[in-house]
């Protein structure tokens, strides 16, 4: 594949870890992408390190921003669709930092008719606050680093920064929503717009992503396992509300027993002037 990728970034008031983001984005081997934060209503803090990381990234890099009502990153991250240039859309959160080589990796998994799910690392909060406070650039680290921080409990597991070739075995679970997240996941833009992108229904924390999983199977667009090849190095960050978790849920469930396949509020939905 030799298409721009669009990376779409999804932050909401933490420039801290939003600039160690961008900064291993500098860094990839793969300099044929964009980039696209996807702010979920941030301060002016976040607005000015988007401004000052435009003349240094190596990519474009826009800024699509809207007011913040709730958690909505559903209808955040269709507005960064929107926004977006590339063919192939690849979401990372603002609070995942990519190795160098995860933009390459991901090209290399890209295939037609096909969606591809990453994973993570999760690091401690006492990682993740001398990574922030002592400007680490974990993005860096060879194995010997990160097996050594797993055994003095920084990190929840080592599997994710694992390059393995699994070759077959990467589709083995197509028809699969379960563990998928948006937070590493990959899917062409002309699939996106088939399914009308996330639905914005979905608000408060949790489940729009399985939404958007489920929808692309309906589609008969199959999931591609992107695990030991494109994990990304999730910061800490303390757990979101998740009072409307149990509607959300219901919304998923009425989902998996249909076979609806666009969003009832969709990137066709945003329209309505909130975003700038």
């Amino acid at each position: 594949m030799a298409d721009l990728i669009s990376l779409i970034v999804t932050t909401y008031d933490r420039a801290d870890a939003l600039d160690a983001v961008l900064r291993s984005l500098s860094r990839q081997q793969d300099r044929d992408f964009e980039v696209v934060i996807a702010d979920d209503g941030s301060g002016p803090d976040t607005a000015k390190l988007i401004e000052d990381w435009k003349g240094r990234l190596g990519a474009p890099l826009k800024h699509v921003w809207h007011e913040h009502r709730d958690f909505r990153a559903g209808e955040i991250r269709n507005r960064g669709i929107l926004a977006s240039a590339g063919r192939y859309c690849l979401f990372l959160d603002g609070d995942c930092i990519a190795r160098p080589d995860f933009v390459a990796r991901h090209r290399a998994l890209a295939e037609p008719g096909w969606f591809v799910t990453g994973n993570r690392v999760l690091m401690t909060e006492q990682l993740t606050r001398a990574v922030l406070r002592e400007h680490l650039e974990p993005e860096r680290w060879g194995l010997l680093d990160w097996i050594g921080r797993r055994f003095s409990g920084g990190l929840n597991r080592l599997l994710p920064v694992l390059n393995l070739s699994a070759g077959p075995l990467r589709k083995l679970y197509s028809g699969k929503w379960k563990g998928a997240q948006s937070c590493n996941l990959a899917i062409w833009r002309a699939d996106l717009d088939r399914v009308d992108g996330f639905d914005a229904t979905f608000s408060g924390w949790g489940k729009e992503d399985s939404d958007l999983v489920i929808r692309l199977l309906h589609a008969g667009i199959r999931r591609k396992d992107g695990r030991c090849a494109t994990g990304v190095l999730h910061l800490w960050h303390p757990s979101a509300d998740r009072s409307r978790l149990p509607e959300n849920e219901r919304m998923l469930a009425r989902v998996i027993e249909s076979d609806r396949m666009r969003a009832e509020r969709g990137m066709s939905a945003m329209n309505d002037g909130d975003g700038r």
